[in-house]
């Protein structure tokens, strides 16, 4: 039995402006209930509150059950964690606590081999058995061969940052689920994931009898889990919740149901305000005159302020309008050329041509060299010329390969980094970077920066740094930087992931409009509509070229 009780929280930013007002809902015993809302209302910074990491200002949570979290940053390691450090962050936190204890007795150990270090090493090895620690072990080999197809004790030393990010969040995920913990947190769980992997943790969600609050903006995996919809609403006063006590299927009309009545019991309200001032002037004026109507004008009075006191109905949620303006430009009509191209170590030499105005969707499993193709190509290719050089200061890592591929003439390629890292923009606020410009883009003067950051949604976080800002304003960011750059071949590696359904909506229309070429990673089945063709990273490691989309491809077999 698991269950979540979120009662009138209330959480105050640094700055002092409220980002949540009285949000309230319940998570019941095996629910799967989905936390969905615009960018920036507060998401994550709720989840964090509920696991404790963050101390709300107002409110309560209570909860039954043990807890097991996925933060959002799983998918996103590049440092020198391990993959047993993957599976630790999974553990419940006597066991996390017994396997640091280890840890730390077996560096003391290889610093002072005396006898002290020896039973402290030797108690730490008692304290994980008596923690349950080898029977997890047992589990962990069921997770490793599920997720890596090895066992641990291959895979364990691992550094995660090898791993593709699908690949890490399988691997926690396999272990949150196969874990003794009755309540799960998920922030964002299917990024990263590719189809297959999507389609596995909806049959997780439907067959699990765990409780699970998860955060997701894929359409179609909030179809086919989600039992309950609570919903983040951003308000003058910060986000409030409202909760759809069925799936998504029923969502979109309850909640086009419920403003259309919140407008008509406003419409209502606002006539019975005007005709109560109406009626205290028209005593006012009477009792000018005659004494006998004071008594009226004073009733009329009593009765205004008492409605006023009432207040107004629940007000409409403000609707988030994000307008995207991709535009591109003429290029040479073969955009890209790729001849003999293989991708060292991941995929087999192959060939291709990408015309100016293409629509390419980029398909296949994690780990298959999808991501290391649009860096190659965000590059500028085999051997680029200056043209041919990235539109941004994104870091893009060398790609080993043979063969070539190669670059139109006024091809000027835009990468979107999955992982949203710019180097070059951490620390610096949204109107600085707009105001100054860099060598790939002018700057803008503070109103029309303020003008894109309002036509993108975030004119709000204009003096916030770009790593304070949540993961979807980050893709809005990029985006926004890509149509200021000039780039008339778009590189988008998973651009929805992260972006909530308004912001994802506006990104589809702006690739529509586009003048220019665009080639898309993703494993978005929604998204993946609107693309003419498809190259698809088979598990044979050969490449082929498709109509419609293929989802099914399995892991690349290769040695791991």
């Amino acid at each position: 039995m698991a269950h979540l009780d979120i009662s009138g929280i209330d959480y105050f930013l640094s700055d002092g402006r409220q980002l949540l007002n009285g949000v309230a809902f319940k998570v019941g015993d095996g629910h799967k209930t989905a936390l969905i809302g615009p960018n920036g209302t507060g998401k994550t910074t709720l989840l964090r509150i509920v696991s404790g990491d963050l101390s709300p200002d107002e409110g309560s949570v209570n909860r039954s059950g043990a807890m097991g979290i996925m933060r959002q940053f799983v998918g996103q390691v590049r440092d020198d964690t391990t993959v047993r450090d993957l599976l630790v962050s999974a553990a419940p936190p006597v066991l996390a606590a017994a396997a640091q204890r280890i840890d730390d007795a077996e560096l003391a150990m290889m610093e002072a081999d005396d006898e002290p270090t020896q039973m402290a090493y030797a108690q730490a090895i008692a304290d994980w058995g008596d923690a349950g620690g080898y029977e997890l072990e047992t589990t962990w080999d069921e997770v490793t061969m599920a997720a890596l197809g090895v066992p641990v004790d291959r895979a364990q030393n691992r550094a995660a940052s090898s791993l593709s990010g699908g690949e890490q969040k399988r691997l926690v995920l396999e272990a949150l689920f196969s874990g003794p913990d009755e309540l799960l947190l998920l922030d964002e769980p299917d990024n990263y994931l590719d189809v297959p992997g999507k389609r596995w943790l909806e049959a997780k969600l439907r067959d699990s009898k765990k409780s699970v609050l998860f955060v997701s903006h894929d359409r179609e995996l909030l179809a086919n889990a989600a039992t309950r919809i609570v919903t983040l609403e951003p308000g003058a006063l910060g986000a409030s919740s409202w909760t759809h006590g069925g799936g998504f299927e029923t969502y979109l009309k309850a909640r086009e149901d419920r403003n259309a009545r919140f407008e008509e019991l406003r419409k209502r309200w606002d006539e019975e305000h005007v005709k109560l001032k109406e009626l205290v002037n028209m005593y006012k004026n009477k009792a000018a005159f005659r004494s006998d109507m004071a008594n009226r004008y004073h009733a009329a009075q009593t009765r205004l302020a008492k409605f006023l006191e009432a207040g107004p109905p629940e007000a409409i949620p403000l609707e988030q309008n994000v307008s995207m303006r991709l535009q591109g430009g003429r290029t040479a009509k073969r955009a890209v050329v790729a001849r003999d191209l293989e991708l060292t170590g991941l995929m087999k030499p192959f060939s291709t041509e990408v015309w100016f105005g293409d629509r390419v969707g980029v398909l296949g499993s994690n780990g298959s060299g999808k991501s290391h193709f649009l860096r190659l190509l965000a590059g500028g290719g085999s051997d680029p010329d200056k043209e041919h050089l990235p539109v941004s200061d994104v870091d893009i890592r060398e790609v080993p390969h043979e063969g070539s591929v190669k670059l139109g003439a006024r091809i000027r390629p835009g990468f979107f980094a999955q992982t949203h890292s710019r180097p070059d923009l951490l620390g610096r606020t949204l109107i600085d970077i707009l105001h100054r410009g860099d060598e790939h883009r002018s700057g803008l003067g503070r109103e029309a920066a303020s003008a894109v950051l309002d036509r993108y949604g975030l004119a709000p976080q204009a003096e916030q740094p770009y790593d304070s800002l949540s993961g979807g304003q980050q893709a809005r960011l990029q985006i926004l930087l890509l149509e200021l750059s000039g780039a008339t071949l778009l590189l988008l590696d998973e651009p929805t992931d992260n972006l909530d359904l308004h912001s994802a909506e506006a990104l589809e229309r702006a690739i529509d409009s586009f003048e220019g070429t665009v080639m898309a990673v993703t494993h978005d089945r929604w998204f993946a509509r609107s693309f003419d063709r498809f190259l698809v990273f088979g598990s044979d490691g050969k490449v082929y070229e498709t109509k419609e989309p293929v989802w099914d491809e399995s892991r690349v077999v290769r040695a791991r």
